[in-house]
């Protein structure tokens, strides 16, 4: 069995290592002293996250709970993974008192530094440079298998522990390969500056019309059809005329697409107005009726029982339209003259959407990645941001939490803060992200609250300015919020190299 103490003297090292070699091989080897029941929390702990998900303990209770500290380390692994599933379990009538008691009893049997860890962790603050990649490579050389093959088979599985488990327990990873009922992460593109970018980088491209909906993967095998979201989440109960469409088709297979709420004149309403049929579970029929779902699919990931997931995007494209009616098929034209894309770009503008997606025509489906082969083009500039602290609004705002201070993601680790906003809010966001940012709250001023970096939020601007107030020299030039993206992970926010990179863009 392996001791809490052990995992929190591996992480201090990490994080206190700039090379990523450095931190594969300290992982790796520490990966190999544990039993495979230890593998999913030991490779949670050490990327920051927890497997039961989200225990929403505040920073002010967990340093209540803290208390003395035990003198000699006694917590084992196992003993932390319980605590966390006691925790997750509370529920009802009494439920603060009873997490109180339990976190007490875990934080008395925990030394400083082990209970300085536990609170980082809890809050989301623990930056180590774990980051997924390490993680990979980590898992890789701890059971000496190639990088490709434990990468693939986590995309698979929708995450690195259950791949981990297996290859180190040398149970092989035949179980982790794209199959019905089993949703795969979402492979992601790169944005490009614009279509003559997009072209020069990519030749004769597949060019789609990029529409601002909801991620959905469906499945259908036989007479049944499951929808899942880019988290991986089935919604299937939540949308029935998605399923409805897809269970027309004869085919068994795995499809990606857009779902997304449209006007009578077959514009988009805003992504939020879509969100709003994937948060609730109640009174199916009645939103639907009040709000119908269109969906439009883009890729095939399998098709009666073969993968096409190796396949470049044309031949995936071309089974794509010889099974599906092309009226949920998203609108393409494969090209490589830069007049005709722009005619094609115009006119999913001039139909209320994003842009265009470009895609190389021999790509195959990166699932989970950010492929080169996949680039956007969108009219304004946007980025996918992490509030990282609110401040208290004033005027008519006085009792909000209002303007956001936004972060870029640091590959390294963290999140890099590029300015604050209020512009954009309505009422009902302010509403809404006050609660959401208090039940987040790690610590405040006066004037500010900050919070776990969890909530994504899509801001548009006119450019990126040069700015001494911010840690990376760059600011966002009025920025508005356009919305939240509560499709959308932490990890999966822009990073700080693709702000620097519009910056740069903006020089020549």
């Amino acid at each position: 069995m392996t001791r809490l103490a052990e995992l929190v003297e591996v992480s201090g090292r990490v994080a206190a290592n700039p090379s990523r070699l450095a931190k594969t091989a300290l992982i790796s080897e520490f990966l190999r002293r544990l039993s495979p029941d230890e593998v999913p929390a030991g490779i949670a702990y050490l990327s920051g996250d927890i497997p039961q998900g989200k225990l929403t303990i505040g920073y002010a209770a967990l340093r209540s709970a803290a208390g003395e500290p035990a003198p000699q380390p006694q917590l084992q692994l196992g003993d932390v993974d319980a605590a966390f599933a006691e925790l997750k379990a509370v529920r009802g009538k009494g439920s603060a008192a009873q997490r109180t008691a339990l976190l007490g009893s875990l934080f008395a049997r925990a030394t400083a530094e082990e209970q300085d860890f536990l609170v980082r962790l809890l809050v989301g603050e623990l930056r180590q440079g774990a980051l997924e990649g390490v993680m990979v490579e980590a898992v890789a050389a701890a059971a000496r298998l190639p990088v490709a093959d434990i990468r693939r088979a986590s995309t698979f599985a929708g995450a690195i522990a259950p791949v981990a488990r297996a290859a180190l327990a040398g149970e092989g990873l035949q179980a982790f390969a794209v199959r019905l009922m089993q949703p795969v992460l979402p492979m992601l593109a790169q944005p490009a500056k614009d279509i003559d970018e997009a072209l020069g980088s990519l030749g004769m491209a597949l060019l789609e019309w990029k529409l601002d909906g909801a991620r959905v993967q469906v499945h259908k095998q036989g007479d049944t059809v499951r929808v899942f979201t880019r988290n991986l989440n089935d919604v299937t109960d939540r949308v029935p005329e998605i399923a409805e469409q897809v269970s027309k088709t004869n085919a068994s297979m795995i499809l990606d697409g857009e779902a997304i709420a449209l006007r009578p004149d077959g514009r988009p309403h805003p992504f939020q107005i879509t969100m709003r049929r994937f948060g609730r579970r109640l009174d199916v029929a009645a939103q639907r009726a009040e709000l119908p779902l269109a969906v439009f699919f883009f890729d095939c990931l399998l098709l009666d029982g073969a993968s096409l997931m190796d396949r470049g995007a044309a031949e995936r494209h071309d089974a794509l339209r010889q099974t599906l009616p092309s009226a949920i098929v998203t609108p393409s034209v494969i090209t490589a003259d830069v007049a005709e894309a722009k005619r094609f770009y115009d006119e999913a503008l001039a139909r209320g959407h994003e842009g265009i997606m470009a895609k190389a025509l021999g790509a195959p489906y990166e699932a989970g990645r950010r492929g080169s082969g996949w680039l956007k083009v969108k009219r304004a500039h946007t980025l996918d941001l992490v509030v990282i602290a609110a401040e208290w609004g004033h005027g008519r705002r006085r009792g909000w939490l209002s303007n956001l201070h936004l972060g870029a993601r640091d590959p390294a680790g963290g999140f890099v803060m590029l300015g604050k906003t209020f512009k954009g809010l309505t009422d009902e966001m302010l509403d809404w992200q006050t609660k959401a940012f208090l039940e987040r709250e790690t610590g405040r001023d006066e004037w500010t609250v900050h919070v776990r970096p969890e909530l994504v939020v899509e801001i548009e601007f006119n450019d990126v300015q040069e700015s001494p107030h911010y840690p990376a020299g760059l600011a966002l030039r009025f920025a508005r919020v356009k919305g939240y993206r509560p499709d959308k992970r932490p990890d999966e926010a822009d990073t700080i190299d693709t702000v620097r990179r519009i910056y740069q863009e903006s020089l020549s």
